[in-house]
């Protein structure tokens, strides 16, 4: 695969690329990789929430300032943009759900969500709308034809890969989609961005969750869903109460800072968070070790794959073994700070065979019993 591969066959002159357009510097490289092809090259933006909240924040995506930026890497290419508002959309499948997420004492992942719904559904569609041969991102990872079609690899400069965010790529959408980026360092692409004399091109990488503006997403929670600020007690696992806290939406498992506790013979983590009662269930590190996990809406795009496979079950956890029975992905050694919630995505080496959501975790002790 070479640099800024679009794997369109020999004659790229004679397709058309639309690519999905941020306002950042990975994005606008693919689009000026895309028109350097000779293919007919259209940027789309969506604006997905609101202008007034983002504008002038660095390190947004899609609002504000971002969209400017897409449109001006767009007037120095020459090539068509246009912005389409799926604000509602994304309010309702990212948004919404981030709140009732951390509501039900579980750690949501907002960026797999939108490339669930926005990304890879929305703007797939509009780009088949507008006759596109394919949709092209700025994401790190890259798209290997192999003998079944194609397959979802790692990227290949591992600080910058987004493959645990793309699990839930579906086949129909890989066979579209398009990933230049994949085989390049990050460092790469900025310099290309800076050849090409991109105005983007030292403009800082977007953050996680691009729809806080802060980055305070315990006040987006409690202002979207005010009963989540109500308190409740720390408890060890023996239901001893050690301390009160205010409100679920503060603590994720295995966090060891804010419980605010002292006195006790070893550190405590939050080893469980139990909303029907509003308690923190504190215990030692050991506790959060964890043999096994209930995974559920499972993707699955590793074709015949029946051999050994690695999990990771947070986004910079490095792929342990393990192993799939049904819906029960079991570690080969105990794994920590699995929290549900979180997505957990399934390689073989550097293949993506796909992933799914952690439901439920099982204590080591149990699951190796």
């Amino acid at each position: 695969m070479t640099e800024g591969d679009f794997q369109l066959g020999a004659n790229p002159t004679a397709r058309r690329i639309v690519v999905a357009m941020s306002g950042g510097v990975d994005s606008s490289v693919v689009a000026a990789l895309a028109a350097r092809t000779g293919a007919e090259t259209i940027g789309i933006t969506l604006q997905l929430y609101d202008h007034g909240e983002a504008v002038g924040r660095a390190g947004s995506c899609c609002a504000g300032r971002d969209i400017r930026d897409a449109r001006a890497v767009c007037d120095k290419l020459g090539i068509a943009h246009y912005v389409f508002d799926h604000e509602t959309a994304f309010r309702e499948a990212v948004i919404d759900d981030f709140a009732d997420e951390y509501l039900a004492g579980r750690t949501p992942i907002p960026c797999i969500k939108c490339n669930m719904g926005p990304k890879f559904t929305d703007l797939l569609k509009l780009a088949r709308d507008l006759g596109a041969d394919c949709l092209a991102t700025g994401h790190y990872v890259r798209r290997v034809e192999g003998e079944g079609g194609a397959e979802l690899h790692r990227a290949v400069d591992p600080a910058r890969d987004q493959s645990y965010f793309l699990f839930a790529t579906t086949p129909a959408q890989l066979n579209y989609l398009r990933f230049p980026l994949g085989g390049m360092p990050k460092a790469r692409v900025r310099e290309l961005a800076a050849e090409i004399g991109l105005g983007v091109a030292a403009k800082p990488d977007s953050q996680d969750i691009c729809f806080v503006p802060d980055g305070d997403y315990a006040r987006l929670v409690k202002k979207l869903r005010p009963e989540a600020e109500i308190g409740g007690e720390i408890v060890d696992e023996a239901g001893r109460v050690l301390g009160q806290h205010k409100g679920l939406i503060h603590f994720t498992v295995g966090q060891r800072r804010g419980l605010e506790i002292g006195g006790t013979p070893e550190p405590l983590y939050v080893i469980r968070l139990e909303p029907d009662t509003r308690q923190v269930i504190v215990g030692p590190k050991r506790a959060l070790a964890v043999g096994a996990a209930r995974l559920g809406g499972i993707n699955w795009i590793g074709g015949d794959h029946a051999g050994p496979l690695t999990a990771k079950v947070r986004s910079l956890a490095k792929p342990v073994p393990a192993r799939l029975d049904g819906e029960r992905l079991i570690f080969d050694a105990p794994e920590y700070g699995v929290a549900p919630g979180q997505a957990a995505v399934l390689y073989a080496d550097e293949r993506v065979l796909g992933g799914g959501w952690i439901m439920a975790t099982e204590r080591a002790e149990a699951a190796f019993a």
